[in-house]
């Protein structure tokens, strides 16, 4: 990495901290690209050299929280094991979630969130059985990422009042029985008999 992209790194990092600081007062859909600007102390300029809007920088930064959760699936680690990365993170980063998940904007991140982790479990099904997922997989993929999200924004904005496992545990409980079956085929889940053992 040269010099210019580690300062372009830095740069994008103050902005979200600038926007983390905006959220403590003002709502997502109120801020404006001028406050976090001021907060961060550079030009609207440098703003849209970085990011489109504060939408782009909101997910920009949800991504480098969370992307690793999903990497370590990607390396034999299950989806409960990811999910407990990502709400450990998400407990961490309490006033952004908190601030982000309560826009509805269509840039919004629970809309990211959603087209996120619905883009890696089909990619993980293709990778791992060589085609993508069927039509009715599909589509229960889809109603299964929606709940997620609706459960996991109900999660954050009410205070986050479980720990971060037992979430992850009730969304893997609440996984329809053929998805279940396929990620358990697929090494996406661990089986019944270990599922079900006390730790």
């Amino acid at each position: 990495m040269d010099k210019r992209e580690i300062r372009q790194g830095s740069i994008k990092y103050r902005l979200a901290e600038a926007v983390k600081i905006c959220m403590k007062r003002t709502p997502v859909d109120r801020i404006t690209v001028q406050q976090i600007v001021d907060v961060c102390g550079v030009t609207r300029q440098t703003f849209y050299r970085n990011f489109q809007d504060k939408y782009d920088l909101i997910n920009w930064y949800f991504d480098k929280l969370l992307l690793e959760s999903f990497a370590h699936m990607g390396s034999g680690r299950t989806v409960l094991e990811g999910l407990e990365r990502k709400f450990e993170y998400i407990k961490q980063e309490q006033v952004f979630f908190t601030g982000a998940f309560r826009s509805d904007d269509h840039n919004s991140l629970r809309e990211h969130d959603f087209a996120l982790i619905l883009e890696f479990y089909s990619k993980q099904i293709e990778q791992k059985t060589g085609r993508p997922p069927d039509e009715e997989t599909q589509f229960l993929l889809e109603m299964y990422c929606r709940g997620s999200i609706y459960m996991t924004v109900k999660w954050v904005l009410g205070g986050m009042p479980k720990a971060p496992k037992e979430m992850a545990r009730n969304l893997v409980d609440a996984m329809p029985e053929k998805l279940t079956r396929l990620f358990v085929r697929l090494h996406l889940l661990p089986g019944e008999e270990s599922r079900t053992s006390p730790s």
